[in-house]
This record gives C-alpha cells, structure tokens and sequence, in this order.
C-alpha cells in the first residue's frame, strides 16, 4: 500500500474508522504526535518523558509505514506506525511506534483495529517477528498487546521512557 491509500475498517463498538497511510512528518501526523508526546509528559512519572519525533525515512515502505486514524465523521484521531529495526532471531523485525488514539475515542475497539492492521502492513512487508515497547503505567495499553497476543521479552533498546517490553512472532 502507498502512502495515502486508505482501508475502511469496522468500528467493532461505534461507528467506522479509515485508516490511511501517511507521511509521519505531515501537518496530520506531527499534530497527533505533538498530542501523544503532550500527554505523556504531562502523565509520566516524575515528567520526565523524553520526546522525539521520529526520523521521517523508518516509516517509509519497505522499512515502515505511519498510518492515521480517521473517524466516520473526518476526524483524525489517532495514529501509529511500525519500522523496521533489525533482524532478530526469527527474522526481520519491526517495531510498533506512537499507537495512539484520542482520550474520547478509547474504549470502541479501535487501538485493536489499528494493531491488527499494523501487524497485516508487518507481514505484508516481510516482517517475521514484531516488538515494541510502552510503561507499565499505561496499563490499558499492556492489556491491548497481552491480548493480541504479544508475550513479555527482554528488554531489546535502552528507551528511557521504557520498563516493558514485547514481542510477537508473525505467522
């Protein structure tokens, strides 16, 4: 899929989400990080998140791919993206970055949605192992991944914002 193809996907609780490729350094995608990085300051223990932005080029087919979440009503309220990190023992492996949904829109399924698409866009890539990494105090979020299925590993990055770490293997 190119950059601004887009996927209709099901709502599950309420209403349709579109989920669209898109340039992690375009006005959409800076703003709904700038949101995500916002928030995790101001909720992180201590706030002393470190915020980065991510280098446009590891969410670039073939080595990733940022996409956004668009409500039924053209909202954009949320976003994520994977890229490729090395290869592990199993193979290629990418890494979930900046899964993010807006406060008003949690609780529909949609962050389910949008992981399970990035995990079909991992695959289709050629991806054969996925990781990421989060805060044991985003305790909604450690839910969503134990429940699509990624087990805790060990700790693969030295990212200070980090105290858990995941990984799945692909089919």
């Amino acid at each position: 899929m190119s950059i601004g193809q887009a996927v209709i996907g099901r709502g599950y609780a309420e209403g349709m989400v579109t989920l669209r490729d898109e340039h992690v350094d375009a006005p959409v995608a800076h703003e709904l990080l700038a949101e995500y990085f916002a928030m995790r300051t101001a909720t992180f223990p201590g706030h002393t998140y470190t915020t980065v932005f991510p280098d446009p080029s590891v969410f670039e087919p073939p080595a990733g791919v940022f996409v956004i979440v668009r409500d039924d009503e053209g909202e954009n309220v949320g976003c994520g993206g994977i890229r490729r990190i090395d290869d592990g023992d199993h193979g290629p492996r990418y890494e979930v970055k900046h899964l993010y949904l807006r406060p008003e829109t949690r609780g529909r399924g949609w962050g389910r949605l949008l992981l399970e698409d990035l995990e079909r866009r991992a695959i289709s890539l050629g991806a054969a192992e996925l990781v990421l990494d989060t805060h044991h105090t985003l305790q909604a979020a450690g839910g969503l991944y134990e429940a699509a299925g990624f087990e805790t590993i060990d700790p693969y990055n030295d990212n200070p914002n980090a105290t858990r770490w995941y990984g799945k293997l692909l089919d």
